[in-house]
């Protein structure tokens, strides 16, 4: 997908209309972003690898791969 410079993660991938960005560990709830502003950790993704990390506060870089972040965020 594409990305403008600047751009969080977050603000991304809501524009490629994904909404749902983890479900969460005891109920499976789907969750994604809500503050925008790193308070709510409801939008919680894997980043090149790298578990529990925050879309909304981490910009988008050529050739990053994100993934939809499983388990518990204490994973």
């Amino acid at each position: 997908m594409t990305a403008r410079e600047g751009e969080t993660v977050a603000a991304a991938l809501l524009a490629s209309g994904m909404g749902v960005f983890r479900e969460t560990a005891v109920s499976g709830a789907a969750r994604g972003p809500w503050c925008m502003m790193g308070v709510c950790f409801d939008c919680l993704v894997e980043i090149d690898g790298v578990g529990n990390r925050q879309a909304c506060m981490v910009e988008v870089t050529p050739g990053m791969v994100v993934r939809r972040m499983r388990g518990t965020r204490g994973v």
